[in-house]
């Protein structure tokens, strides 16, 4: 989503005609984030805000992968979270029950308002045997004051006190995209991931086995490819250069 459609919270020239091209050739698509604070309902009322047009179900988070990923390890369990609804409501909706008394996991999301008082109960509830998960690693989040402390950097910190790690779901662990290829019912032969970042979504797409296109309007550059030991697919300045993919197949 960010970087690829939306950038500074401005549509991407040519991301509202992608979209509709999407909408029209009648493929199967889901816009991505690791972003666990909102709901799908939410992210596609933003969107609608600016112009794109993309319903609830066509939206796939960290937070709803990350209550899959719990439900098929331990269906109706419990778990003591640290997030907001995006990431609460995909529980709920899961079967688990959301307690701070002896839960299955602690699961690390993104907020706003991280609190000094949760991230201590996370501790000792980890310290106490329950399993850490956290919904993204990235360390940092953007604000127009400038960057937050993010996911990663708070977990980082619980992973200091306890000693343990957690088990990220979000991007770049490929499980975020085998969720999502599940969800729509596809298959990696053939999907296309668009991202903007290449240690991110190009490798997360790269190891799930999709067609990979880094697209310039987001975190990478053009200059930066080279650094990396693999390579996207292919690669374009914005969506807009690849709408006419949408018909033709990529």
């Amino acid at each position: 989503m960010d970087g690829v459609l939306v950038h500074e919270g401005h549509p991407v020239p040519g991301a509202d005609e992608f979209v509709r091209r999407l909408h029209r050739s009648g493929r199967r698509f889901l816009v991505l984030t690791n972003n666990s604070i909102y709901t799908p309902r939410d992210l596609s009322v933003r969107l609608r805000a600016v112009g794109l047009e993309i319903p609830p179900e066509s939206i796939w988070t960290s937070a709803l992968a990350t209550a899959r990923f719990l439900d098929g390890q331990r269906p109706g369990g419990s778990a003591y979270v640290i997030g907001e609804a995006g990431l609460t409501t995909a529980l709920h909706e899961a079967g688990y029950v959301l307690t701070d008394i002896d839960p299955d996991y602690v699961v690390l999301g993104e907020t706003r308002t991280y609190s000094f008082t949760q991230i201590t109960r996370a501790i000792r509830l980890i310290e106490g045997g329950a399993r850490f998960i956290a919904t993204n690693p990235d360390p940092v989040g953007p604000s127009s004051e400038g960057s937050l402390p993010a996911c990663g950097a708070v977990a980082a910190m619980i992973t200091k006190a306890t000693g343990v790690q957690p088990y990220f779901i979000g991007k770049p662990n490929p499980m975020m995209m085998r969720s999502a290829l599940r969800a729509i019912e596809g298959h990696s032969e053939t999907t296309a991931m668009i991202g903007d970042r290449m240690d991110t979504d190009i490798v997360s797409g790269m190891e799930a086995g999709l067609h990979t296109i880094l697209v310039l309007s987001g975190v990478t550059s053009k200059d930066e490819i080279e650094r990396y030991p693999f390579r996207p697919s292919q690669v374009a300045d914005s969506v807009a250069d690849l709408i006419d993919l949408v018909d033709t197949g990529v």
